[in-house]
Order: structure tokens, then C-alpha cells, then sequence
């Protein structure tokens, strides 16, 4: 599957019909969740009919088109879904909550409903099922058949995603092996030397952040200040988070081109970033700016549509082994930039060394698993013989 993200350019009477379907949209789920709640035992069936009861009971919801509707019935159970999920993780878990207007910002058309016309000028056109035909800049190609449409509020305006069945195309360059540290002086850095610098986006609009937050608290709740105010900020997030995802994905496929072989540490974020107790984190707040978590699913995506393999090694003392003599520092500090060895003298870059080990442990683990591989075969054959 491959989603391409557009923006959208309504008129004021196609942004109007935009705003009644996305709040029919979240009357129906809230309705949905308020009928399931009642259920002793809940019926899936029951809830995904209890949308034609709604449609005669509240007739405003003929102005939207009936799959987007009954898409809603999937979101819900797929938030239940998640809910048990986190549930047999170890977290701690309550009921789904009635969506309000701030936290429902999208609807979905899926498999119709929907048709991309297209024009000779500059934009093409969005046909969408009692919306209306809303023109939208097409900056790419669409590869393969589309499945499904989302329509998405931000706070920049409106964007559509179009998933369709094509397969992300990333063919390897080179075929090169390497383990990568990741961190905060250097976003990341690899056991061939090369060194990725960390934007650190959110520390830099840090200001700004700071004098919107206090304009925002000196506002009365309820009036126009107020919402213009968190206008700006919500902008300057959504900016924030563009920046990030631009550079993630120039770096993630460059990576995926040159590299055959990707060996990171299987780093427990949320323990890392815990507030109080003994696992407190100075660098908490720079963590959460380096978003690793996000990096690296967006590195796993386009890892599985090619040749290239990752691997997640456990991150245990790879900044604190020597990657010459395997001798291990206990009074490595969080400071101290080079590492040096007291046994063999070596005097290397503490980033560079992790990723050393990262990549070893790496290399043995698929050692390891090919050796077994090739054991299984042995006995196999050996069995039909």
C-alpha cells in the first residue's frame, strides 16, 4: 500500500458541505459508541445496523454519503482494537472516549464514493459524493488502483490522502552493511563514519512556542483571542512536525539506498523518558524532540518493499564496551564525548564505538540465524533421505 498526500483548495461552499460531513461523521461515532455502551455484550453486527436507525431517526446524516458513514463503525471497533492491544501490553487502559470538535479532524471514502478528474491547468480536480468537485495541487503521479481516500482538517487547511495498492519503490544502490547509534549531539551516526546532524526542530521554535503559550493563557476561554491564539500555535506545531518528517524521509531513504544491512538498538523510549524515579532522563525534553521512535518505523516501511534487512539489537553497555579489546567502562558519563579505553589506550568517538558493537552484535545474530537455518535444512534432508 502507498498513500500520497495532497492539499486541497475549497471553495467556501465546498469547505461548508467539508465541515457538515466531518461533524455528521462524529455524531455518528459518538452515537455508535453511546449504543455500544448500553450492550451487555457487545454486537458488532447490531452496532454497524444501528447506523440505519440513526439515518431515520436524524435525517441531516442523508447529506453525507452512506460508506463514509458506516466507515465510522470501523474506526470505532479498530479503537477497541487498539484499546485491547495496549491492554495485553501491560498498560494501563480506560473506555473510549465521545469524540468532541477538537479531536475529530478527518472522515474517510473508502473504495467509492470518490473520482480524481483530471484537467489541463494547474490543478486537478477531487470528486467526492455529496461534496462536491474541490480542486487539489497533484505534485506526483498516482501508482496503482485507489482504495481509499481520507479528508483530513489541519490546522494549515485541508489534505487528502489517497492510499492506493502500489508498492514504495526504493531499489538499493550500494550494498553496504552498517549499525547506527542514535542520539541528541548527533541525530545519528554509523559505523562507516558517517554522521547525521540532529535539527533538534522543536528546541529552535522554542521561543515561539513560549510566547504563544503565555499569550494563551492571559486569553478568556471562549472568545476570538483565544481561538486565534491556539490558531498560531497548532500552525507552528504543524510546521514543527513537516520539518521532521522531511528530513526523516531524506535520510531514511538514503539509508535504504546504500545499505543492504541495518543494525539499530531495540531502545525502550518510554522507559527513557519516565519523569520520576531513578530512570530520570536530563535529556527527556531533546528525546522526545528526536522523535527515534518515528524515524524508525518510516525506515521498517520502506525496508520491507526491497532487498535490505534491519535488525534490532539489545542497546545493553554498546556505549560502554571498548570496540577494540570488548573492555567495558563503568564510569562512562553522559558528557564524556570520546571514549577511552584504559586497557588497550584506544581514544575514539563514543557515538562511533557504539555503533561498532551495534553493527557486531548485529552481524552476530544473523550469523546465528543463518547457521540455524542451515542446520534445519541439514536435518530435513537428512529425514527424507
Amino acid at each position: 500500500m502507498r498513500t500520497y498526500k495532497f492539499k486541497m483548495y475549497p471553495t467556501s461552499q465546498e469547505r461548508e458541505k467539508l465541515f457538515v460531513t466531518l461533524n455528521n461523521c462524529r455524531f455518528t461515532y459518538n452515537k455508535l459508541l453511546e449504543f455500544m455502551n448500553k450492550q451487555e455484550k457487545v454486537d458488532r453486527g447490531e452496532v454497524q445496523h444501528h447506523i440505519v436507525d440513526l439515518k431515520i431517526e436524524h435525517t441531516f446524516l442523508k447529506n453525507t454519503y452512506s460508506k463514509t458513514l458506516q466507515y465510522e463503525h470501523y474506526r470505532l471497533f479498530s479503537s477497541m482494537k487498539g484499546l485491547s492491544k495496549s491492554k495485553k501490553n501491560g498498560n494501563k487502559i480506560g473506555r473510549l472516549r465521545f469524540k468532541s470538535r477538537n479531536r475529530y479532524t478527518s472522515f474517510t471514502y473508502n473504495q467509492s464514493g470518490y473520482n480524481i478528474i483530471e484537467t489541463d491547468k494547474r490543478y486537478n480536480k477531487l470528486h467526492l459524493s455529496k461534496i462536491g468537485d474541490i480542486r487539489f495541487k497533484q505534485s506526483r503521479d498516482i501508482e496503482g488502483k485507489i482504495k481509499q481516500i481520507q479528508i483530513k482538517l489541519k490546522p494549515s487547511g485541508w489534505y487528502c490522502y489517497i492510499v492506493t495498492d502500489g508498492d514504495y519503490e526504493c531499489k538499493n544502490i550500494k550494498n553496504n552493511e552498517i549499525g547506527v547509534d542514535l542520539g541528541i549531539m548527533s541525530f545519528m551516526v554509523t559505523s562507516n563514519k558517517e554522521v547525521f546532524d540532529n535539527p533538534l526542530y522543536m528546541n529552535k521554535s522554542l521561543d515561539k512556542i513560549k510566547i504563544l503559550s503565555k499569550q494563551l493563557s492571559r486569553t478568556k476561554k471562549g472568545s476570538n483571542n483565544r481561538r486565534k491564539v491556539i490558531h498560531k500555535l497548532l500552525r507552528l506545531w504543524e510546521t514543527i512536525d513537516n520539518q521532521k518528517q522531511d528530513y526523516f524521509h531524506k535520510i531514511s531513504t538514503k539509508l535504504v539506498k546504500e545499505n543492504k544491512l541495518l543494525v539499530f538498538e531495540d531502545l525502550n523510549i518510554k522507559s527513557m523518558t519516565k519523569k520520576t524515579g531513578k530512570n530520570k532522563y536530563r535529556n527527556m525534553k531533546n528525546i522526545l524532540d528526536s522523535s527515534w521512535a518515528t524515524f524508525v518505523n518510516m525506515l521498517q516501511i520502506k525496508v520491507s518493499s526491497t532487498e535490505s534487512e534491519i535488525i534490532f539489537v539489545n542497546p545493553r553497555n554498546t556505549s560502554k564496551m571498548c570496540s577494540s579489546c570488548g573492555n567495558i567502562k563503568t564510569d562512562l558519563q553522559l558528557w564524556d564525548r570520546t571514549y577511552c579505553c584504559k586497557e588497550c589506550n584506544l581514544a575514539i568517538d563514543r557515538d562511533y564505538n557504539a555503533s561498532i558493537n551495534i553493527f557486531r552484535r548485529g552481524k552476530e545474530l544473523t550469523f546465528v540465524e543463518n547457521l540455524s537455518i542451515g542446520l534445519m535444512n541439514q536435518e530435513s534432508m537428512s529425514f527424507r533421505a
